[in-house]
């Protein structure tokens, strides 16, 4: 539904209408609509929320049904997932015969905003906002549904309700914790509400639990969630790289959560961070022919992690399909008088500001290029203000309006260049954004990462690949003084910029019949060649490492 909205396709869209229909025939009498549970288990709904994932799949059914009304203007699907949420609304909440439940698997909660946007029935705000206060609080609705079901709390396999972001009422929480999937939309949920309510305590935990993820808990990919036992956190710079579990699904949540943060507080960081997720931790998830997934990320490997065509838990890769076709969301953000450009990505865009027409077209190579030109096409001359974003780890970045540099402060506000002007049709503004090559480091408590450095230039994280360099990654470093040079290949990988430079590495033929012996190494001068780490493993499988030993 969201890639008929730019790229309409007859053929596609009657499919979905095929869809739709046989979902209509699906649709119990009273707006059920879980197959499984209808023919599975029919005498077992709403028994088993901590586990079963109906009012997940309900969310993902509502979301889908609001962005095919928003391509088509169809309402059938609209009408159908109405019948479930009213459904659902008649089920759950604090009124006298209702479950008092909430899902194990969060997802409903953002998509009942969205469906309150479509249809503009704030009872469906209301009930997402049921199910966001609900959560956490005492008695705790999953232990009283396991009693019911006949079974003890105690032996609930996470140990923990954490595992589910219910351990504490949701304002009381301050910490990332569990299955990482379902914390991003937990608190993208969190910030949808308390944009729409005007919370301030509910944004104030989820910024809280923004800063504590952010600061302690997340790859430099923008993966998120270490362990593969919870799918989710461990603790406070736990992030192991070779294990690291960071699922695909985790970085396009926190790419959700992000930008919902971002339309309450327009900052820098939160932009930064959806960047960095969206370029690395997301990308590397689909293979560059876009048939193969990966499931999880990690940040090493020995060469046996590889792409499949599909997974059992089939999340992830209509999850990217969806992110994907859904970008042009992410880019651009508007209010009555102001443009932010969050992203830089070759678009266009129409705003209405002040009751005129405004159009901004960029043009760019990035994140190859340094330069990214924005036209404007303005009805009238209209005065208003643009904002760009600049990056983190630029260090100096420039603006030119009209061909004139502007300018900028040293603490431009928030992260964003502000410039406020009249606007006349045919104006340009033209951004440069210088790209080091950054050595970065990790938090000396992130012990896997000690004495290592990983190669960022632009907004890309790097990795070496035993296609390039042989076997045995980990004997490969970097001298501090050694010189790096970006170097855009048109035939690599699809065309990238990979990263050159002088390294050591010790000689593996000294070691051919020895397990131990005194030092020194034996070491020899190797040519270091560092490929963007979205697109590992599109080559002849071998090992993968982004934490380089420096010295």
């Amino acid at each position: 539904a969201h890639s008929l909205i730019a790229h309409p396709d007859v053929k596609l869209e009657n499919q979905l209408d095929a869809l739709i229909d046989l979902m209509a025939l699906a649709q119990q009498a009273d707006g059920y609509l879980n197959s499984h549970f209808i023919v599975v288990r029919p005498h077992m709904r709403w028994t088993n929320l901590r586990d079963w994932h109906e009012l997940y799949c309900a969310g993902h059914l509502i979301e889908a049904a609001v962005a095919h009304f928003v391509a088509t203007g169809k309402d059938k699907f609209l009408n159908l997932v109405r019948r479930y949420a009213d459904l659902i609304e008649a089920t759950f909440g604090r009124e006298p015969g209702k479950k008092r439940g909430y899902p194990g698997h969060e997802e409903i909660e953002l998509a009942l905003v969205k469906l309150y946007h479509a249809t503009g029935e704030k009872r469906y705000l209301h009930l997402a906002k049921y199910f966001v206060d609900e959560r956490g609080t005492q008695p705790h609705y999953f232990d009283l549904e396991a009693r019911a079901r006949g079974e003890d709390p105690a032996d609930y396999w996470a140990k923990t309700h954490e595992y589910t972001q219910s351990h504490l009422p949701v304002r009381e929480q301050s910490v990332p914790v569990g299955h990482a999937v379902r914390g991003t939309y937990l608190y993208a949920a969190m910030a949808d509400l308390a944009a729409e309510y005007n919370d301030e305590s509910l944004f104030d935990a989820a910024r809280r639990i923004w800063q504590h993820l952010v600061q302690k808990r997340m790859y430099i990919t923008g993966g998120i969630g270490s362990s593969r036992h919870n799918e989710g956190y461990t603790v406070d710079y736990d992030l192991p790289n070779e294990s690291a579990y960071a699922e695909t699904c985790a970085s396009i949540g926190l790419i959700f959560w992000a930008w919902r943060m971002l339309q309450l507080e327009p900052q820098r960081t939160y932009a930064d961070v959806l960047e960095r997720a969206l370029y690395n931790g997301t990308l590397s998830g689909i293979s560059l022919a876009g048939d193969t997934f990966f499931y999880e990320n990690p940040l090493e490997s020995q060469g046996n992690h590889h792409r499949k065509p599909w997974h059992t838990c089939a999340c992830c890769p209509p999850n990217i399909a969806r992110l994907l076709a859904s970008l042009g969301q992410f880019i651009y953000a508007a209010n009555e008088d102001e443009v932010y450009t969050h992203l830089y990505i070759g678009s266009k865009a129409r705003f209405e500001i002040q009751g005129h027409q405004v159009e901004l077209a960029q043009t760019t190579r990035y994140p190859w290029q340094e330069q990214v030109q924005v036209s404007l096409e303005v009805e009238r001359p209209t005065t208003f203000t643009l904002a760009f974003r600049l990056p983190e780890w630029c260090p100096s970045p420039q603006i030119r309006v009209n061909g004139k540099r502007r300018k900028l402060e040293a603490l431009p506000e928030h992260g964003y260049a502000k410039i406020h002007r009249q606007w006349r049709d045919g104006d340009r503004v033209d951004l440069f954004f210088q790209m080091p090559i950054h050595r970065m480091q990790a938090h000396p408590r992130v012990r896997a990462n000690c004495g290592r450095i990983a190669l960022q230039r632009g907004p890309l994280i790097y990795c070496i690949e035993q296609a390039d360099h042989g076997e045995n990654l980990n004997d490969i470093y970097l001298r501090a003084e050694s010189r790096l040079m970006p170097h855009f290949e048109a035939d690599l990988l699809g065309g990238v910029v990979a990263i050159y430079g002088h390294a050591r590495q010790r000689r593996l033929a000294d070691w051919a019949f020895t397990l131990y012996k005194p030092g020194p190494a034996v070491e020899e001068n190797t040519r270091l060649k560092a490929i963007p780490y979205f697109a590992w493993d599109n080559r002849e499988p071998g090992e993968m490492l982004v934490w380089i030993r420096e010295c």
